[in-house]
């Protein structure tokens, strides 16, 4: 398959052509079988001549192509529906009926806020001009209108709110919201490059629109991607304010599988600058080694790293509620138990060459010991809570006695 995409240089056109290639060299399996032959880029300093050769013979067409802020509004209707007037006039000239994705805006419905925006007319235009290529030739056509769109490589401070608050966050300059409670319809980057996929298999989602609202239906004259995410100006600048801080607090945010939070923290660690790529930890340091928290959560505890130094012994002390998995990933040593109020001691050997977790129970009192004469122990360790200096759940009592 030999697949054309225009506008390739683009925000969507970057992700997609990235995935595709991905898809072409085996590195990505997860769509199932695709066989890509060629991938054509298209962009604005692409000539003439190339894009005949790739009309010619293109399996199937992305149109990416488009303008978003023209000096002069005139330019909405040459760069949307002129060129999109171009491609399909160069697809005809070759009798080349493949598949035929054009890249629209919700904005194209012209309905509220949207009634009188050139860049919306011009969109409908290109619409209207895709439905009838598609009667008069029989190609399928795939008309998508996009909602906002945000995710890696998009450009800050030109038509994306999210992008500009994460460069700028990120960035640690000042953001401007004028009414928080503005809501916005978002479409995550890779949920749009899965949706390509699915178009370029034959999966595409169809629907149509009750005003500017998106109803998926399999008869309907549009295309979508099915996952979008509905969130206020307001609760966006919040998560991102959280992403900011947690280098300070350690604090991960709630980020659920395929939530927007999840897919925002991906979006704004892209725009960091280097000198915050990296950030410094606090590690306690006495003579007997060192212990520093790496990471908590709200509702899902903390990850330390504890070193000890050989022949010391840490811990000696147990805990009500809290339970620990000690991980030991480098150097040999010993893990001990003991229920409170029993004689029994549990012993549990371990190793960096052989890792395993092993539970910290409630009401036993427990401890680590290096017994290496020579390296250090290197023991990640998880507690089901974050610490709290001030309900510390932490009893001293030796696992043995002397």
């Amino acid at each position: 398959m030999k697949i054309l995409v225009t506008g390739a240089k683009g925000f969507v056109g970057k992700n997609l052509c990235a995935q595709l290639r991905n898809i072409a060299e085996g590195k990505n399996r997860s769509y199932g079988e695709l066989n890509i032959e060629a991938i054509y880029e298209y962009d604005i300093d692409s000539s003439a001549e190339e894009l005949d050769a790739y009309c010619r013979d293109a399996d199937f067409v992305f149109n990416l192509a488009g303008v978003n802020r023209p000096q002069d509004p005139k330019e909405f209707t040459e760069g949307n529906f002129g060129f999109a007037s171009t491609l399909l006039d160069t697809l005809n000239k070759h009798s080349n009926r493949c598949p035929v994705m054009l890249s629209s805006s919700i904005q194209a419905t012209l309905i509220g806020r949207y009634a009188e925006g050139e860049y919306g007319k011009s969109k409908r235009a290109g619409e209207e001009l895709f439905f009838d290529y598609g009667r008069e030739t029989g190609a399928r056509v795939l008309v998508y209108r996009f909602p906002n769109l945000f995710g890696k490589w998009c450009r800050p401070n030109y038509n994306s709110a999210v992008a500009t608050f994460c460069h700028n966050i990120a960035n640690e300059l000042p953001i401007t919201i004028n009414d928080r409670s503005t809501m916005l319809e978002l479409l995550y980057i890779d949920d749009l490059v899965d949706e390509m996929v699915a178009a370029l298999k034959g999966e595409e989602h169809h629907c149509e629109f009750d005003g500017i609202d998106t109803v998926l239906t399999a008869e309907g004259r549009y295309c979508a991607a099915p996952i979008t995410h509905k969130v206020t100006l307001g609760e966006i600048a919040d998560l991102l304010e959280a992403f900011h801080a947690q280098p300070q607090t350690l604090l991960m945010p709630e980020i659920g599988d395929n939530s927007f939070a999840k897919k925002l923290y991906s979006t704004y660690l892209s725009y960091l600058p280097k000198e915050r790529v990296s950030f410094p930890l606090k590690m306690n340091i006495d003579q007997r080694g060192s212990f520093t928290e790496l990471l908590r959560t709200a509702s899902c505890g903390q990850v330390s790293v504890n070193i000890s130094k050989p022949g010391i012994t840490k811990g000696e002390h147990w805990h009500n509620t809290k339970w620990e998995f000690f991980i030991v990933v480098s150097g040999h040593g010993m893990i001990q138990m003991r229920r409170i109020g029993s004689n029994e001691v549990l012993e549990f050997e371990v190793s960096g060459d052989k890792i395993e977790a092993v539970h910290m129970l409630p009401g036993y009192t427990h401890n680590i010991i290096n017994l290496s004469e020579s390296e250090d122990l290197v023991t990640v360790m998880w507690a089901n809570e974050p610490f709290d200096p001030n309900h510390p759940d932490t009893f001293f009592e030796k696992v043995k006695s002397e």
